[in-house]
């Protein structure tokens, strides 16, 4: 059992929502994002909830192993920046991968330094493993170099951030 799961509020789209991160996560982690189960609202928590018997209230699914869950709550609570989610990315073909697909009716305004807001407007950030390498490196002349560059896009570049680190 996880220790600690996320769960996710959404208004009324929490299963559509899951059923769009699976597609994508799916592509590289195979049998490890599935959705788990999805349970309904019962009659009797049709008036506090405000959501019809049948209708979905939870789906508890699998990214990569982790486990979360969506919740249709109602508009009460919306998404902020304040919480994203990070994806680890080795590869620049991750990265534009992962960026295309959840950019994909997001806000467009919220893209910079590797951040965006997803058409359901949950923040992720898409950043390589490599990124946290450079910044933490003892040569502050490099890392500073790489911070700067890394403030210019939107999406990240991971050959303009070893330009950048390389002095190029």
């Amino acid at each position: 059992m996880q220790k600690i799961i996320p769960h996710l509020w959404f208004d009324d789209k929490a299963e559509e929502a899951v059923n769009f991160y699976v597609s994508i996560f799916s592509a590289f982690s195979g049998k490890k994002t599935k959705i788990e189960n999805i349970t309904r609202y019962p009659k009797a928590a049709e008036e506090v909830s405000g959501k019809p018997a049948g209708s979905v209230m939870t789906v508890v699914f699998k990214l990569f192993g982790q486990e979360f869950i969506a919740l249709n709550g109602g508009p009460e609570f919306k998404f902020t920046e304040a919480i994203s989610l990070l994806v680890n990315c080795k590869t620049q073909e991750e990265i534009d991968y992962y960026w295309e697909k959840l950019t994909e009716g997001g806000d467009e305004k919220a893209q910079i330094c590797g951040w965006l807001k997803d058409k359901y407007g949950l923040s992720w950030q898409i950043a390589p493993v490599i990124l946290g390498e450079m910044l933490n490196d003892p040569d502050h002349e490099k890392s500073e170099k790489v911070m700067k560059a890394m403030l210019e896009m939107k999406k990240i570049d991971i050959a303009a951030l070893k330009r950048a680190y390389k002095n190029q």
